[in-house]
C-alpha cells in the first residue's frame, strides 16, 4: 500500500550496499544495485540500462533476465558510485531502462517515483551521489524556526527612529505603505518601529510557543523597511537598534536556548548604499558617482551611470556582478563579523542567482567559524536538480547548503487543504524523500508562509482577490464564515507540516491569525492586542509534542496509497512509529479497516471527523491518540 507502486506493467527496486532502499541519494562509496521488473507477458528477453549526467552517457549496458518472480521478468545492474563520480567525488546522474518486447522496444517513464512503459523516451530517474564535508546542524533536530520581519514584530521599550524614514504610529491594524498597483515601484520606507530590543522582550512568548531558532529578515543598514536593499553590510540598521541591539538579542536568546540566523542578501544592494551611492547620502565614492570608485567593478553598467543591471528590473536594487573583490569582502569581512557575534547560521536570499563557486566560498567562510552552522538556501523547487541561469546547481552534493526552503511541500499542502486531493502531496513527499539525502531532508525548512507569500490564512480562505485594487486589499478582511473555515484548515495544515521530516518554520503572526494579501499586506504589524487563542494554543500544543516526541527526529517515512480524500503517512524507527491520518472525506477507522496500514493487532476505534488530522503512536503494541 505504499504510494510508490511496486505493481503494474513495470517498476524498479533499488539497493544500497545490498539493502533495499527507497532513497535515490547515496553517500560516496555506495554500491547501488537497481532491479528492473517487467511483466512476463511482454516476453522481454533482454533489456538495456543507460546512465549519464548533463554532458554524456556514462553507462550503456545490455542486460539479460536474471530470474522470474510473481509474473515479472527481472533485470539487474550495479553501479559503483566512485567510478561514475570520478575526480569530482559527487554528482547528479540520470538513468532509464529500455526493453525489447514482443511488440518492439519500450522505455521506462517515471513521474519521479513511479514507473510506466512508453513507446518513446520520456524521462528518467535521478541518482545523486554526495560527499558531505560539513557537520549537519543537529542542534536544530526536533526544533521549530520562527521568521521575524523585524520592523513589524515588536517595538520594545527602547525606541529608535531614523531621520530619513517615515513612521506609522498606528501599530494595531496599521496599513503598510503600498503602490497604486502591484509591481509598481514605491519607496517602501514607511516603518512601524519594530526593533531587535522588541524581539528580545518577546523571547518568553517565543519560548512558550516552542521556538528553538529565530530567522531574522535582513537587519543590515538599509533605506527600506524590508532591508533587502542593503546600504552597509557592516552595520546593523539603527532603526533596529544597531549592533548593540543584536548583541543584546543574541545574549538573551542564548539564555533561552534559542539560536539566531540572519538573512544573507548577497546578490544585490541598494541604490542608496555606501557601494552604489546614487543619491549621494554616503560619504563614500559610490559606483554610480565615479568609474574610479572602488566599488565600480561590482556592478554591470550598460550606459553609465543611469542604465545598469538590477534585480528583476527594480532600479533601487542594483545587482552584483560576480566580482572577486565583492566575494572576498562578503566572505572575509561580513560573514566573520556576525559569526563572531554569535549567530548560528544564515538564510541565503535568492541563492539560485549565485554562482556555485561563490556559494561554496560562503559556506566555507561560515563553516570555518561554526562547523555545525545552519545554512538555508531560498529555493522554490526541488533543490537536488534545479537549473538556474544555465547552471545545474549542486546544493546537496556535500559542499554547499544544509537546507532549503520547502516550497514544493507548501504548494502540495495547500492543494490538499483546498481541493481535498492528496495526490500532489503524496507524490511531492515521496519525491523529496527519495531525492534528498537523509541528513538534508531532516533539516529542510518546511513552510506554509513567508514574507514572499500571501498570508496562509488568506490562502486557506480560498478567496480569489485578483480583481481588487491595492487600495481595496489594504482594508479587506476575511468574513467570519470564511475565516472560521480557514482556521480549521490552518490547524490541519500546520500539524501535517510539523509531522513531516524537516524543521517547521512559522512566519511571524501566522500562529495568531494575522491576515494579509500579497506583499506588502502580508507584512502587517504583529497583533499583540488581538491574538486568536484557538490558533495560538494549537501551535503551542503541536510544537510541544514535536519537542518531546523522539519520533519526530526519525529518518524513515512511509506514505500510504489511500484515497485522495485522505492522507496517511508514518514516521518510524526500528522500535516505534507515529501514524498521521488526515481526513477530508468522512471515514471511520476500526480493527477491520486498519489493514490498510499493514498492521496487526490494532485495537483502537477512531472516528476521524471531516477536515481533521489525527496523530497516533504505537506504545506496547497498542495505538494511542497523540494529538
Amino acid at each position: 500500500m505504499l504510494y510508490k507502486r511496486q505493481d503494474g506493467n513495470a517498476f524498479i527496486k533499488r539497493y544500497c550496499d545490498g539493502i533495499l532502499t527507497d532513497k535515490a541519494a547515496f553517500a560516496l562509496g555506495s554500491c547501488i544495485t537497481i532491479e528492473f521488473y517487467i511483466m512476463e507477458e511482454y516476453l522481454s528477453s533482454r533489456a538495456f540500462f543507460y546512465l549519464g549526467n548533463d554532458e554524456m552517457v556514462l553507462i550503456s549496458r545490455q542486460l539479460n533476465s536474471q530470474r522470474n518472480e510473481n509474473g515479472y521478468s527481472i533485470f539487474s545492474t550495479t553501479v559503483d558510485s566512485k567510478i561514475i563520480t570520478g575526480e569530482n567525488s559527487n554528482g547528479l546522474f540520470f538513468y532509464h531502462f529500455e526493453a525489447e518486447t514482443k511488440n518492439g522496444r519500450v522505455y521506462t517513464c517515471t513521474d519521479g517515483v513511479n514507473c510506466s512503459l512508453e513507446k518513446y523516451f520520456c524521462n528518467e530517474w535521478q541518482m545523486l551521489i554526495y560527499n558531505e564535508e560539513y557537520n549537519p546542524p543537529s542542534w536544530l533536530d526536533g526544533g521549530v524556526i520562527y521568521q521575524i520581519f523585524v520592523d513589524r514584530f515588536a517595538i520594545g521599550e527602547k525606541i529608535f527612529k531614523k531621520a530619513d524614514a517615515v513612521y506609522n504610529d498606528y501599530w494595531d491594524n496599521g496599513i503598510p505603505e503600498f503602490p497604486e498597483k502591484q509591481g509598481d515601484e514605491f519607496p517602501n520606507n514607511t516603518h512601524f518601529g519594530g526593533n531587535l530590543y522588541g524581539v528580545a522582550e518577546k523571547l518568553d512568548y517565543l519560548s512558550e510557543l516552542g521556538i528553538t531558532c529565530i530567522y531574522l529578515n535582513p537587519i543590515f543598514e538599509a533605506y527600506s523597511n524590508h532591508k533587502y536593499d542593503t546600504g552597509d553590510y557592516l552595520k546593523v540598521d539603527e532603526a533596529f537598534g544597531g549592533d548593540i541591539a543584536l548583541e543584546h538579542l543574541l545574549k538573551k536568546a542564548s539564555e533561552k536556548g534559542i539560536s539566531i540566523i540572519l538573512d544573507g542578501v548577497f546578490n544585490h544592494v541598494g541604490a542608496d548604499s555606501i557601494y552604489f551611492n546614487k543619491f549621494g547620502k554616503y560619504s563614500s565614492v559610490g559606483a554610480y558617482q565615479s568609474k574610479n570608485s572602488p566599488f565600480y567593478a561590482w556592478f554591470d553598467f550598460k550606459d553609465y551611470p543611469e542604465t545598469y543591471d538590477c534585480w528583476w528590473g527594480v532600479k533601487n536594487l542594483p545587482k552584483i556582478k560576480r566580482n572577486g573583490n565583492y566575494d572576498k569582502f562578503i566572505c572575509d569581512e561580513v560573514i566573520p563579523k556576525y559569526m563572531k557575534m554569535g549567530i548560528a547560521g544564515w538564510r541565503l536570499d535568492v541563492v539560485d542567482e549565485f554562482s556555485g563557486n561563490f556559494t561554496e566560498q560562503i559556506i566555507k567562510s561560515v563553516k570555518n567559524h561554526k562547523r555545525d552552522s545552519m545554512i538555508i538556501g531560498e529555493v522554490w523547487e526541488d533543490a537536488t536538480n534545479k537549473v538556474a541561469y544555465d547552471e545545474r546547481k549542486q546544493y546537496f552534493l556535500g559542499r554547499q547548503l544544509d537546507s532549503a526552503t520547502n516550497y514544493p511541500l507548501r504548494n502540495a499542502l495547500i492543494e490538499f487543504a483546498l481541493k481535498a486531493d492528496s495526490s500532489l502531496l503524496k507524490l511531492t513527499l515521496q519525491t523529496l524523500y527519495e531525492h534528498y539525502p537523509t541528513h538534508k531532508l531532516l533539516h529542510i525548512m518546511n513552510i506554509v508562509g513567508t514574507h514572499d507569500t500571501e498570508r496562509i490564512l488568506n490562502v486557506l480562505g480560498n478567496s480569489n482577490q485578483g480583481d481588487k485594487s491595492n487600495a481595496e486589499l489594504s482594508t479587506l478582511k476575511l468574513s467570519e464564515e470564511v475565516k472560521n473555515k480557514a482556521i480549521q484548515r490552518l490547524k490541519n495544515v500546520y500539524l501535517l507540516l510539523a509531522f513531516m521530516p524537516g524543521i517547521p518554520c512559522i512566519y511571524y503572526g501566522d500562529e495568531v491569525g494575522l491576515e494579509g494579501w500579497h506583499d506588502p499586506f502580508n507584512r502587517r504589524p504583529f497583533p499583540w492586542n488581538n491574538i486568536n487563542n484557538e490558533i495560538h494554543d494549537w501551535f503551542v500544543k503541536v510544537n510541544r509534542i514535536r519537542l518531546q516526541e523522539p519520533l519526530f527526529k526519525a529518518d524513515k517515512l512511509r506514505i500510504y496509497d489511500s484515497s485522495n480524500e485522505t492522507f496517511i503517512a508514518e514516521r518510524y524507527d526500528e522500535d516505534a512509529s507515529l501514524l498521521i491520518i488526515s481526513n477530508i472525506a468522512n471515514i471511520f477507522i476500526n480493527e477491520k479497516k486498519i489493514d490498510i496500514f499493514k498492521y496487526d493487532g490494532y485495537n483502537y476505534n477512531a472516528d476521524i471527523p471531516t477536515e481533521s488530522v489525527r496523530v497516533y503512536k504505537k506504545v506496547d503494541g497498542k495505538w494511542i491518540l497523540l494529538i
